[in-house]
Formats: structure tokens, sequence, C-alpha cells
């Protein structure tokens, strides 16, 4: 699939991404004021937004701190297709 370019439709996403999460400490609009931050991480695949979400809100739990911050978003790992502006198939040229 295509990066979504980021627009209202990305920022749409992280908030209804965002409220979605069930963390005890979580500040409400978080995510929502780092949208660009996350479309920068992810190149604006919509999975790799998934999986960085969900990895920095499993972090939260098991260190106790029950909230995602940039800087535990910023400590998951992401696949090769997420860290580069164009989709793996492209540049595999599929």
């Amino acid at each position: 699939s295509h990066p979504f370019p980021y627009n209202n439709e990305w920022k749409g996403l992280v908030r209804t991404l965002e409220s979605t999460l069930l963390l005890h400490e979580h500040e409400p609009r978080t995510l929502a004021k780092l949208d660009r931050f996350l479309h920068d991480q992810t190149g604006g695949m919509i999975g790799a937004l998934s999986h960085l979400i969900r990895g920095a809100a499993i972090d939260a739990i098991l260190d106790g701190t029950e909230k995602i911050t940039q800087r535990g978003l910023k400590a998951i790992p992401l696949d090769v297709a997420a860290q580069s502006s164009q989709p793996l198939a492209t540049r595999n040229g599929r």
C-alpha cells in the first residue's frame, strides 16, 4: 500500500487510535500532539503506526508507567518499509 500523506485524515487516524488506549496514566491528546512526529517515524504507513502505538502501549504496561511518551515511541523498532519514505515493494522494483 501507499503511505498516507500528512493531512487531516492522518491526524484523524492518530486521534482514533489514541482513543482506543486503555492506559491509566495516558494524557489525552498526547499522540494527537505528536501526529507529525508519528508520520515522520512511520513514513505515513498505517501498519507501522499501529505497530508503533501498540508496542509503546505494551512497554508502558510492562514498565508500569501506563502512558505513551515520545521517548517510548522512539524506543520501538520499526520495519524497513516504515523507515523509508516509500513502500518496500517500490524500492524492490515491484
